[in-house]
């Protein structure tokens, strides 16, 4: 997920699981499904120490 859109696909993800839940409850064995949380940040390549620094 890009910068920016990370709850608005969430927020999809969690309706497609509801839909999926109401057309077949038992598939999920009485569970109501949610999507993963999201994590608070992540990188590619961690910036330097120094870089964040600077940055902030």
């Amino acid at each position: 997920m890009h910068y920016g859109t990370s709850t608005e696909i969430s927020a999809q993800r969690a309706a497609t699981l509801d839909a999926a839940y109401a057309a077949n409850p038992d598939r999920f064995r009485g569970r109501r499904p949610a999507p993963p949380k999201l994590p608070t940040v992540a990188w590619i390549n961690d910036p330097s120490r120094e870089a964040l620094i600077q940055n902030n």
